[in-house]
């Protein structure tokens, strides 16, 4: 996609739940710099400098939701939290739920390596779009934004950005037997690879994932496993 027409936008719109008064500020806010570079635009007019703001008001925004609702939990527990709510994964997670790599503007380079895909890329145009949103319409509706998107059903985005270190602590406490990760499979070009990796206990496969990278894939594995075992717990 070279450009997002009035329509494409209107979509986007519904999505993110906000209807922007300068719709500039959004198609602003969806510039990747190697767009920007491409049709020789200044500088400014890629979404860096939303993102920076947009990191800015969703720390504030998610510090003073945790504050707020975990009343008993300690500073080093509220960072902890905080981190893995604002962590690339999960706000990657939080763009695909509403489709934000359909709209990005990315130079042809980014495109046909997979950008759209890509976790840091929409992980940034998430918060400039929450920095776009701030400047349109003030830390209200951007708080609402965040609230809605990054702050809702947090036990399972806290489980997916911990799930390594969460499947750790189970099978410490449960298991003798040491918990390791097996690359499986490495698959496509060098720009679009596949990786699958599993979640071993000893030499049982607990759960397979797969991602762009060697991590992601491993920290789906983790994910999965830590469902399967805590499954088997409640039943």
């Amino acid at each position: 996609m070279n450009h997002n027409t009035r329509d494409q936008l209107t979509v986007l719109e519904e999505k993110i739940g906000y209807h922007f008064t300068h719709r500039s500020s959004l198609s602003h806010a969806l510039t990747h710099s190697s767009y920007a570079n491409e049709h020789h635009l200044i500088r400014e007019k890629n979404n860096e400098r939303l993102e920076f703001l947009g990191d800015a008001v969703l720390e504030m925004v998610s510090s003073e939701f945790l504050y707020k609702n975990y009343p008993n939990k300690p500073e080093g527990e509220l960072t902890k939290l905080r981190a893995s709510l604002v962590c690339e994964p999960s706000l990657a997670f939080c763009a695909r739920e509403i489709s934000l790599g359909d709209y990005l503007l990315l130079g042809k380079g980014e495109e046909v390596t997979g950008g759209r895909e890509r976790n840091s890329i929409l992980s940034d145009a998430f918060e400039a779009v929450i920095g776009a949103i701030y400047l349109d319409g003030g830390f209200t509706n951007a708080k609402e934004f965040v609230e809605r998107t990054v702050l809702s059903d947090i036990e399972h985005k806290t489980l997916f950005c911990d799930s390594k270190t969460i499947l750790q602590e189970m099978i410490q406490s449960l298991h003798q037997e040491a918990l390791s990760y097996r690359l499986l499979s490495e698959e496509g070009p060098e720009h679009a690879k596949r990786f699958t990796a599993c979640a071993c206990l000893g030499e049982r496969i607990l759960a397979t994932g797969s991602g762009k990278t060697k991590k992601a894939a491993e920290q789906e594995a983790a994910y999965k496993a830590v469902l399967i075992l805590r499954n088997k717990e409640n039943q």
